[in-house]
C-alpha cells in the first residue's frame, strides 16, 4: 500500500458527510423522495388500524348483513391502504436509485475530474491502481448506500418508530418496560458498530492492493512473460486476494454478531410486549381487534430494527468508503494555479525562456538536488539541446517548463513572464512534447493526432501525419486513419508509434516544441526521415532537445552540458569537442575515436 493510506486521527471520524457537496444540488429531488417514503410508511403504518376495524366488525354481534357490509368497507379499506402503498413505495424507488445512481456519477466523475489535475508528485506516493479502485468499488458502495440503503433505512426508521409509537399509546406500562429493555441494547450495538466501521475501511484498503497489482502487471505484462514470472506474479496478486477476503471475513463476521445481536434482543423484547398483550386479551381488558393491531405492529417494529441492522453495517461500510474518497479530492497539487493571470505576450519566432538560478529537489528525494543553480537564456527561435548522462537533470528541465513541478529557488520566465503567473492551460497551450515513451491512446490513429488540437480538420491532421512521415503507413492500416490503434498502440511498431507522436505536436503547432529522445525508437531510414521533418518543424519556433544520440543533435544552435544537475558546459558541437570536456567524451565513446578526433570524424 502507499503512503497515502496513512492517515493522521483527526480522518478517523470522518462520516458520509462527505457527500453533502454531491447532495445539495439535488435538494428537490431529496424532499420529493423523503415525502413519498414518509407516506409509503405512514401506508404501512394505517394497515394494523384497518386489521384491527376489520377483526373487531367479523367478531361483531350483529345481523349476518350487517357483518357483510362492514366486512366489505373494511377490506376496501385495507385495499386502498395496499394501493396507497404500491404508488408511494414505486415512487420512492424510483427516485431514490434516480438519486444514488446521480450522485455516484457526479462523485466519481468529480475524483476523475481532481485527480487528473495532481501534479506528478501525487503519483509518486499513490499507485494508479489505488486510484481505481477508488473511483470504481468505493463510489459503488457509496452508491448503494444512497440509491438503496439509506432509503431503506429512513423508511423502516419512519416505520418503527410510528410502530412503537402506537404501541406506546395503545400499551404504555407494556411498552415502557420494552423501551428498558432496549436501552441496554444500545451501547453494545455502538461498539460493534465502531468495529465494524474500522474493518470496512480495511477491507477496501485491501481490495485497492490488489487493483493496484493488476494494472501494474497488466501494464507491464510482456516484461513478465519474458522472464517467466507469471507464477510468480499470480501468487503476488493471490496473496493480496488472500488478505482482502481474510480482511472482509473479519468484517463480516463482527457485522453478523451486531446483527444477531440487534435482532435477538429487540425480539425478546417485543415478545415480552406481546405476551403481556396477550394476558389483556385474557383478562378481558383489549379486544382481539386491538390484539391484531399490536402483533402487526410488534411485527412492523422488529422488522424494521432488523432492516436496521443490516442498512447500518452498509452505511458503517460506505463511511470508510467515503473516508477514501475524500482523502483524494482533499489532496492539494503543490503546483497551485495563480489567482491573477497575467497574458503570456507574443515573440515572433517562437517563445523566449529563461532559467535563473533554478535550484530543486525531487519531494521524493529531498537530500539529492536534480537541478543546481541552473540558469539558462534560450533566445526565440534558437535550438538547443541538453546533453550528460543519465540523472544529469534533462528530463527535469522540461518537467519544470510544463509546471509539472515548482523550483525550491529561482525562477523561469517564459517571453518575460514567470511560469507560476501564467494559467496552467495557457503555459501549457505554448509548449508542445514529444516524448521519449511515446503514448498512444486507444482509439483511431485519426483521433490521436488529433489530440494535439481537437478542433482541426481531417485535413490539417494528415498533413501533420505527412509532415511527420507517417502518413504511408497509416494507409496501409486496414481502415486507414479510421483504423483502431489499440491499447497503448499495440498494433504499431516502436518507430510508428513516435511519428504519430511527433504528428501530434506538429499539429499543436506551439512555439516552444520539447523533443525528449523524439527518435530513439526510430530505425535508421525512419529516423533519417523524421529527423529531416523536426529540422523543418523547428523552424519558427524555439526547440529544446533532449539527446542520448549526439550525431542527432549536431547541428543545435547550443549544446548545454549537464551532469549532477549542474551545467558543465554550453557550446556548438565543434567548440565542446575541442575544449575536452565531458562532452568530448560522450562524442568519443558514440563516434568509437579519441577525444581528439571525434570532432573530426563526427562532421
Amino acid at each position: 500500500m502507499s503512503e497515502s493510506t496513512a492517515r493522521p486521527a483527526s480522518k478517523q471520524a470522518r462520516s458520509l458527510s462527505g457527500l453533502l457537496p454531491f447532495l445539495r444540488p439535488y435538494r428537490l429531488r431529496i424532499l420529493l423522495a423523503l415525502v413519498t417514503l414518509v407516506l409509503a410508511a405512514l401506508a404501512t403504518l394505517a394497515f394494523p388500524l384497518a386489521l384491527r376495524g376489520l377483526i373487531d366488525a367479523g367478531m361483531a354481534a350483529s345481523a349476518p348483513g350487517e357483518r357483510l357490509m362492514a366486512l366489505r368497507e373494511h377490506f376496501l379499506a385495507m385495499f386502498g391502504v395496499g394501493a396507497a402503498l404500491g404508488i408511494f413505495s414505486a415512487s420512492r424507488f424510483y427516485m431514490v436509485t434516480w438519486l444514488g445512481e446521480r450522485v455516484t456519477a457526479d462523485l466519481r466523475n468529480a475524483v476523475y475530474r481532481h485527480v487528473l489535475r495532481q501534479s506528478p508528485e501525487f503519483f509518486e506516493t499513490t499507485q494508479t491502481g489505488e486510484v481505481l479502485s477508488r473511483i470504481t468499488t468505493d463510489t459503488t458502495v457509496v452508491q448503494t448506500v444512497v440509491g438503496s440503503s439509506l432509503s431503506m433505512g429512513l423508511r423502516n426508521t419512519v416505520m418503527g418508530l410510528g410502530a412503537l409509537a402506537m404501541l406506546i399509546i395503545t400499551n404504555p406500562y407494556v411498552m415502557g418496560q420494552v423501551l428498558g429493555i432496549l436501552v441496554l441494547v444500545v451501547a453494545p450495538a455502538l461498539y460493534f458498530g465502531r468495529r465494524v466501521r474500522k474493518l470496512s475501511r480495511a477491507s477496501q484498503d485491501r481490495v485497492a492492493d490488489t487493483s493496484a497489482i493488476a494494472a501494474e502487471v497488466l501494464n507491464a505484462v510482456t516484461v513478465v512473460q519474458s522472464y517467466t514470472q507469471e507464477q510468480a506474479e499470480s501468487d503476488r496478486f493471490s496473496r493480496a486476494s488472500e488478505a482482502a477476503f481474510d480482511t472482509a471475513r473479519s468484517r463480516t463476521k463482527v457485522r453478523s454478531l451486531l446483527v444477531a445481536f440487534i435482532i435477538t434482543a429487540v425480539f425478546g423484547a417485543m415478545l415480552w410486549g406481546l405476551y403481556q398483550g396477550t394476558q389483556a386479551v385474557i383478562a378481558g381488558s383489549i379486544t382481539a381487534g386491538h390484539l391484531g393491531q399490536t402483533v402487526v405492529y410488534v411485527t412492523l417494529l422488529v422488522s424494521s430494527v432488523a432492516v436496521l441492522a443490516e442498512v447500518w453495517g452498509d452505511v458503517l461500510r460506505a463511511a470508510g468508503a467515503t473516508e477514501r474518497l475524500v482523502e483524494l479530492m482533499e489532496a492539494r497539487s503543490p503546483v497551485a494555479e495563480t489567482t491573477v493571470p497575467r497574458a503570456l505576450p507574443a515573440t515572433a519566432g517562437g517563445s523566449r525562456v529563461a532559467l535563473q538560478n533554478i535550484q530543486f529537489h525531487y519531494p521524493s528525494r529531498p537530500q539529492t538536488a536534480a537541478l543546481d543553480a541552473v540558469s539558462l537564456d534560450i533566445a526565440p527561435g534558437e535550438t538547443v539541446a541538453l546533453v550528460g548522462p543519465s540523472g544529469a537533470g534533462k528530463t527535469t528541465v522540461f518537467q519544470l517548463l510544463l509546471r509539472f513541478y515548482d523550483p525550491q529557488h529561482g525562477q523561469i520566465l517564459l517571453n518575460g513572464v514567470p511560469v507560476q503567473d501564467l494559467t496552467l492551460r495557457d503555459l501549457r497551450a505554448s509548449v508542445g512534447l514529444v516524448p521519449q515513451d511515446s503514448v498512444i491512446f486507444s482509439t483511431t490513429a485519426l483521433e490521436n493526432i488529433r489530440y494535439g488540437r481537437p478542433d482541426a480538420t481531417d485535413e490539417e491532421v494528415m498533413a501533420a501525419a505527412r509532415a511527420a512521415f507517417a502518413d504511408d503507413f497509416i494507409r496501409a492500416l486496414p481502415e486507414g486513419y479510421q483504423s483502431f490503434l489499440g491499447e497503448r498502440g499495440v498494433r504499431l511498431s516502436g518507430g510508428q508509434r513516435q511519428r504519430i507522436s511527433i504528428a501530434r505536436a506538429m499539429l499543436k503547432n506551439p512555439p516552444l516544441l520539447l523533443l525528449d529522445e523524439a527518435t530513439s525508437a526510430l530505425d535508421a531510414e525512419s529516423e533519417r526521415v523524421v529527423q529531416a521533418a523536426l529540422e523543418a518543424a523547428m523552424q519558427h519556433r524555439t526547440t529544446l532537445v533532449i539527446a542520448h544520440r549526439l550525431a542527432t543533435i549536431q547541428k543545435a544552435d547550443r549544446i548545454v552540458v549537464l551532469e549532477a544537475g549542474r551545467i558543465v558546459d554550453i557550446g556548438r558541437h565543434d567548440e565542446l569537442v575541442a575544449r575536452g570536456g565531458l562532452y568530448a567524451k560522450l562524442a568519443a565513446m558514440q563516434f568509437g575515436l579519441e577525444p581528439a578526433d571525434a570532432g573530426q570524424a563526427s562532421g
